[in-house]
């Protein structure tokens, strides 16, 4: 089952940030970026974001699961989607705690 639009745009909403984060659609599901680093995606209507010391640090009670198939495993958010706040504050610390995209390569 793909993931639908209204639900990223919920995401997107509760987590703020603007014009900063952002969503390109990859067969069907999701990924989100802040800027120009990939740190979540959406899958099956789930928020899935990459892991971190820092974000496991504040999630304190780890859900981890499969975003798809052959994935690594990542901190699956559920019950704190409704809290704007929290997902701000894990969006944050995560994206601080990724390293930098490497440059794309000129064709």
């Amino acid at each position: 089952m793909a993931s639908d639009q209204k639900f990223v745009d919920f995401v997107i909403d509760q987590i703020g940030y603007s014009g900063q984060v952002t969503c390109k659609k990859m067969f069907g599901e999701y990924g989100l970026y802040f800027d120009d680093k990939l740190f979540a995606l959406v899958c099956d209507n789930k928020l899935f974001v990459k892991p971190t010391l820092s974000g496991r640090a504040y999630i304190i009670d780890v859900v981890e699961a499969l975003p798809y198939p052959g994935a690594k495993n990542q901190f699956l958010i559920e019950e704190q989607l409704e809290d704007s706040d929290w997902l701000k504050k894990l969006v944050s610390i995560t994206v601080a705690e990724l390293p930098e995209p490497k440059p794309r390569k000129k064709k």
